[in-house]
């Protein structure tokens, strides 16, 4: 599925391109063609740390392990071991939905940008999708780093005015009889997806339900997938 939404993302800045007068295009072009800012995100990203690091504002071994810690302990394996548990557990399950700060907590989950959390849950007859409009809030302590996808533009607004629409160009075609909720956070309110469980599961560990979860289902963007099947991107 991340090819999909580098597609996605692509298509809406070329389309964005587009729709500039050929005028605007040439002055912003002579205005700034002293800059050398790669079009890529990923590379302006690069670009920014090797200056920083450059002038000695950014120690790189300690941006390397605080990036190791959202990927490899405040990232979405957490959040997956806490969608586990509800799949496994009925009562915690209960818990998570009536008091999600506190259901999460018990795992050992929580802090900054992860207070005031809400669960949503997903159903045969009903699909959630998670966004921000206006800015890019997360839950940090559950799933870590927001993708690239989630804080842009149109994402956060595409999300909202058609949803189904974002969800097919992910590779999640869902029947028109589904009800989609689109679920807004804010600075107060983070929400987190629990997605449907699926069949076939039933003799999983905890342990391995988790390994099932991605990001992106936690987020609505997907769907968890039965062992042995991958899904489409």
């Amino acid at each position: 599925m991340t090819t999909t939404r580098r597609d996605f993302l692509t298509a809406s800045v070329t389309a964005a391109a587009a729709a500039m007068s050929p005028d605007v295009s040439h002055a912003h072009e002579h205005d700034h063609q002293h800059q050398a800012v790669p079009s890529d995100p990923t590379l302006r990203v690069k670009a920014l740390e090797s200056l920083l690091v450059e002038k000695g504002l950014v120690d790189r071994a300690a941006l390397d392990a605080l990036i190791d810690a959202y990927e490899h302990k405040i990232g979405p394996r957490n959040g997956a071991r806490v969608v586990a548990r509800a799949w496994a557990d009925s009562a915690y399950k209960q818990r998570l939905l009536s008091n999600a700060d506190a259901a999460i907590a018990e795992l050992g989950y929580g802090g900054m940008q992860g207070e005031h959390m809400v669960v949503v849950e997903n159903s045969s007859k009903v699909h959630n999708l998670v966004v921000c409009t206006l800015c890019s809030c997360y839950p940090r302590p559950v799933l870590g780093l927001p993708p690239l996808w989630y804080k842009s533009a149109p994402y956060r607004s595409r999300a909202v005015i058609d949803p189904r629409g974002v969800l097919r160009e992910f590779g999640l075609e869902l029947p028109e009889t589904m009800e989609v909720r689109v679920w807004d956070s804010t600075a107060e309110v983070r929400y987190l997806v629990l997605p449907e469980r699926p069949p076939g599961t039933e003799h999983l560990s905890e342990e391995e339900l988790a390994a099932l979860i991605t990001r992106d289902s936690m987020v609505g963007g997907g769907k968890v997938m039965p062992p042995g099947q991958v899904a489409r991107s």
